[in-house]
């Protein structure tokens, strides 16, 4: 009984020792974990001027950093090379071809207006209005028993028009399409017989009806509307920023129940 007695006070020495060196681990552990961030008033005082530098020298860095604005040039878009609307105006002669020939001298004067509607540098569409006339020849004036005469014909042109720059002065062009013509005309006086056969000018003239003249006496007069087509091209050459002087070639071909009318008109003109 005497030894369990003494045996339970060294028990609890026993306890009490692993008690407090739990306590002593414990606590060395926790001052080992708190120890790396603590300092001494000596090594907090450059942190904190450290850190209290730190918004100064971000400051002087950003102000020393350029904008992203003024390191990244502004994309400009691309000038365009053409207008959207230009216009043009010309005057020159034309030649005849065909049956229009045999009547109708070569060297009549030109005048001619015209807008183009342009949908990149090299493609476009244009519209041109055109007069040509028509002087007769000798022969023809003969053939209508007639002393003189005047002719004409106007000509509505519709083209896609595909533009070909060369250099910064010169460019070519070539266009192409449908074409509408009403060719008219009067002789002075005439000494044809009504209901008489018609000779190659009257079916020319288009006031030939059934192989003979109208027994009414019209046939003074001419009034055609004919359909066909036109192509050519031209070269442009630019002597100001805005204005190009230009030379242009054409075929005009209208038909209308047997009658042609048929001419190559050379022009020069002003396009901006």
């Amino acid at each position: 009984m005497i030894r369990k007695l003494a045996a339970v006070p060294r028990f609890r020495v026993v306890l009490a020792r692993m008690f407090l060196a739990a306590i002593l681990t414990e606590a060395a552990i926790l001052t080992a974990q708190q120890s790396p961030g603590q300092q001494t008033p000596d090594q907090q005082a450059p942190a904190q001027q450290t850190s209290g530098q730190q918004p100064t020298d971000n400051q002087q860095s950003s102000s020393q950093e350029a904008s992203p604005e003024e390191t990244i040039p502004r994309r400009r878009g691309k000038p365009r090379e053409y207008k959207n609307w230009t216009f043009n105006a010309a005057g020159g002669a034309s030649l005849t071809n065909g049956t229009t020939r045999t009547y109708v001298r070569s060297g009549g004067e030109i005048a001619a207006a015209g807008v183009a509607r342009n949908y990149s540098t090299y493609f476009g569409f244009r519209a041109d209005f055109q007069w040509d006339n028509l002087p007769l020849r000798n022969s023809a004036l003969g053939l209508a028993q007639a002393p003189g005469a005047n002719s004409h014909v106007y000509s509505l042109m519709i083209d896609p028009i595909f533009n070909i720059p060369v250099t910064k002065e010169w460019s070519g062009y070539f266009l192409a399409g449908p074409s509408f013509y009403h060719r008219s005309g009067k002789l002075d006086s005439s000494a044809a017989i009504p209901g008489s056969p018609c000779n190659g000018f009257w079916m020319w003239w288009g006031r030939c009806f059934n192989a003979s003249l109208p027994l009414s006496g019209d046939f003074i007069t001419a009034s055609l509307n004919e359909f066909g087509e036109n192509f050519g091209g031209g070269v442009a050459r630019k002597i100001r920023p805005n204005i190009e002087v230009y030379a242009e070639f054409r075929y005009l071909h209208g038909a209308r129940k047997g009658v042609t009318t048929d001419l190559r008109p050379i022009t020069l003109g002003l396009r901006w």
